[in-house]
C-alpha cells in the first residue's frame, strides 16, 4: 500500500512538471490526499513562490477548469456569487407586457436562471466535471467573507432567494493561497490541509528555469540561479521570487546576455530592474556588490 501511495505521488508530481510546475514530493502529497478527502488546500508563503501556479498546473493535469477568485480588501461575499443581469430582466419585462399570466408565473420567468450572472463561488458549485476553484490571496479578505467561506466550504451549497438552495453539482477542489499579510482563523486552517511553500531551493530552482525557459543556455541558467540564491541570503525588503528569476534571465536573454561576466556587468546592472523591486533594495544593489556577486556565481 505504501509503495502505491509513493507512485501515486510520483505520478502526479511528474503530471504538474509535463505543465510546467515542479512540484516537491511533500506538496504532491498535499495535493493528492485533498483530491482523495476532498478537502481544501490551503498554500501559504511569500509572494512569488509558485502558489498560484501550482493550481493552474493542477486544473490543466486534471483537465479541468480552473475558477479563479481574486481577493482584496473589502471583498463582498455576495458579489462573489451571483448577480442577476439587470438590463435583460428590463428587457423581458418590457416583451412580457402583452402576456396574460398572473405576475407570479412572470416573476418566475424573470428570475430564472437564464439571468443569472454566475461568479467564481456559484460558477465552481455548478461546474461539471468538478473544477479547480483557486481562492487567491484570502489574507487579503476580511474575516467576515472568511467567516462565511468557512460556510460555503462546509455544506458546498448557498441560497438564491428567488430560486432556492442550489447544491454542488460536483465538488471542486479548493486551492487557497496566503501571502501572510494577516493570520488567518484556526477555523479556516482546521478546515484545510496545510503546505507551507518555500522558496525552492537550488537544484528545484535550475528546474523551473529550465521547464519555463527552455531557450535558456544551461550555463546561465545555473549563473542565474547562484546569483538569485545568494541575493535571496541579503537583508532584503522584497526578496525576489521565481517569477522575478524567471523575468530576469527573459530580460538577459533578449538583451544577448549568454553568461554573467565582467564584460556584461552594465547591462546586468541595467536589468536587475526586472529582479529587485523596491528603491531600497535596488540601492544595496551597488555596481561594486553586484560585480562581486558576478564574480562569484
Amino acid at each position: 500500500m505504501a509503495t502505491e501511495h509513493r507512485q501515486r505521488i510520483a505520478d502526479l508530481a511528474h503530471e504538474l512538471a509535463q505543465h510546467g510546475y515542479v512540484a516537491d514530493e511533500s506538496l504532491a502529497a498535499t495535493l493528492l490526499l485533498a483530491q482523495g478527502l476532498e478537502k481544501p488546500v490551503l498554500l501559504e508563503g511569500e509572494a512569488g513562490v509558485g502558489k498560484t501556479e501550482a493550481a493552474k498546473a493542477l486544473a490543466l493535469s486534471r483537465n479541468t477548469r480552473l475558477i479563479r477568485l481574486q481577493c482584496y480588501e473589502g471583498l463582498d461575499a455576495h458579489s462573489t456569487l451571483y448577480e442577476w443581469n439587470y438590463p435583460r430582466q428590463l428587457l423581458a419585462i418590457k416583451l412580457l407586457e402583452l402576456d396574460q399570466r398572473s405576475a407570479s408565473d412572470k416573476e418566475k420567468d424573470i428570475f430564472s436562471e437564464a439571468y443569472l450572472l454566475k461568479r467564481p463561488l456559484l460558477e465552481a458549485l455548478t461546474s461539471e466535471p468538478a473544477a479547480v476553484l483557486l481562492i487567491d490571496e484570502i489574507d487579503r479578505a476580511d474575516e467576515a467573507f472568511e467567516a462565511y467561506l468557512l460556510e460555503l466550504l462546509s455544506d458546498f451549497q448557498v441560497s438564491i432567494p428567488e430560486l432556492g438552495t442550489v447544491h454542488a453539482r460536483t465538488r471542486p477542489l479548493v486551492i487557497l493561497t496566503s501571502n501572510g499579510t494577516r493570520e488567518l482563523s484556526d477555523a479556516l486552517r482546521r478546515r484545510c490541509l496545510y503546505h507551507y511553500v518555500d522558496y525552492p531551493d537550488h537544484a528545484k530552482e535550475l528546474m523551473i528555469v529550465q521547464a519555463k525557459v527552455p531557450g535558456a543556455p544551461l550555463a546561465l541558467a545555473k549563473q542565474v540561479v547562484d546569483f538569485v540564491q545568494a541575493l535571496r541570503k541579503h537583508d532584503l525588503r522584497k526578496k525576489p521570487g521565481i517569477a522575478e528569476t524567471l523575468d530576469w534571465i527573459s530580460a538577459l536573454l533578449q538583451l544577448g546576455v549568454n553568461s554573467l561576466d565582467e564584460d556584461g556587468i552594465d547591462i546586468i546592472v541595467q536589468t536587475l530592474s526586472a529582479l529587485v523591486k523596491t528603491q531600497e533594495d535596488r540601492a544595496r544593489l551597488s555596481r561594486p556588490v553586484v560585480q562581486n556577486m558576478v564574480a562569484a556565481c
